[in-house]
């Protein structure tokens, strides 16, 4: 096998890894202070995606042909305005239900996705079309034999994991990040300490769609295109809400069509049936593993539920019965 190709998807393969991973931040704050997965947060990707795109349209329109200028804009107003729509959903979607059951949040946020998602799709000018993203960045590659190192690519990658790291540092090193692992650790204790619950959620909500924000734009530079439903094609939210939804029963079935992805990915570097084989059994283990744990969540949250809702039934019935008859009882002895 030529060791220049293996390195060229190995490298591709990091890249599509740091858009994971500046997703998967998200995800990791948003259960880890409030125990909730914010299903809409692939939309908010794509959200962000699509506002990168009108503010380098706007700019460009309006004369500024710089491309450290439009590059700089078109990273940072996604991420504010992502940043803020994260801390609105928060408000007003998920904080209210903090006390209700998962399902409840789940719905919400999923449909909170759907309507973004629709909403780009009907509004936005030709939306349901994908759009060229603007190519920002240096174009000058470096050829190693069959591996090629564009400079834009490790300008991303570099990109991602300053970010990443950035995060990490503000979590381990700053008195925010102190508040938002006390939230995450205990929220009531939290409250009682001093520390403003409402706002460090809120804080970390803008943080995690900071980051989807900048992960769309991302994906944008690094395929050159966008569209409507690019959130639901990094596999983020259908895969985890299906899992949610089904544990048990979908998870192993999601881990193998991720194996024959896996599979036909891998297949060219690796020879296609090498591959194919490689993935489909990383595919099955893997969601064999995620069926497991997500059906156990699920069965732990739906076992509570009903479990209130069938006690609360059946003690009010057999209270009523006991007490008739505990009173006929009574009356015949005091008769």
């Amino acid at each position: 096998m030529d060791p220049g190709l293996l390195g060229q998807y190995v490298f591709n393969g990091l890249m599509l890894g740091m858009i994971y991973a500046l997703v998967a931040v998200g995800f990791t704050l948003f259960f880890g202070v409030l125990d909730v997965i914010k299903f809409s947060h692939g939309d908010v990707l794509m959200v962000g995606a699509f506002a990168g795109y009108t503010t380098y349209l706007a700019l460009n329109s309006g004369g500024v042909t710089s491309p450290a200028l439009l590059l700089l804009a078109v990273l940072l107003v996604p991420i504010a305005a992502m940043a803020l729509l994260g801390a609105l959903l928060g408000k007003y979607l998920v904080l209210p239900l903090r006390a209700a059951p998962p399902l409840n949040v789940l719905l919400i946020t999923l449909m909170a996705g759907t309507g973004l998602r629709e909403l780009i799709r009907t509004q936005y000018p030709n939306g349901s079309n994908p759009k060229p993203f603007p190519n920002l960045l240096p174009t000058d590659a470096i050829e190693l034999g069959s591996f090629t190192l564009r400079l834009d690519s490790l300008i991303l990658l570099l990109l991602g994991l300053g970010a990443i790291a950035a995060v990490h540092a503000v979590l381990t090193r700053t008195r925010l990040g102190l508040a938002i692992r006390c939230v995450a650790q205990d929220g009531e204790t939290a409250r009682l300490m001093g520390i403003d619950f409402e706002r460090t959620v809120l804080i970390t909500f803008g943080i995690g769609s900071g980051l989807a924000a900048l992960a769309g734009v991302t994906n944008g530079l690094y395929y050159n295109e966008i569209n409507f439903s690019m959130g639901l094609l990094l596999g983020l939210e259908l895969g985890d809400s299906l899992g949610l939804l089904l544990g048990e029963v979908v998870g192993p079935s999601v881990g193998l069509l991720l194996g024959l992805s896996l599979g036909e990915s891998l297949g060219p570097a690796l020879g296609v049936e090498l591959g194919g084989e490689l993935g489909v059994t990383l595919g099955l283990v893997l969601g064999l593993a995620l069926g497991d744990e997500l059906g156990a969540s699920l069965g732990a949250a739906v076992g509570a539920s009903l479990g209130a809702t069938v006690g609360a039934s059946l003690g009010a019935e057999l209270g009523a019965s006991t007490g008739d008859s505990l009173g006929e009882s009574l009356g015949a002895e005091l008769g």
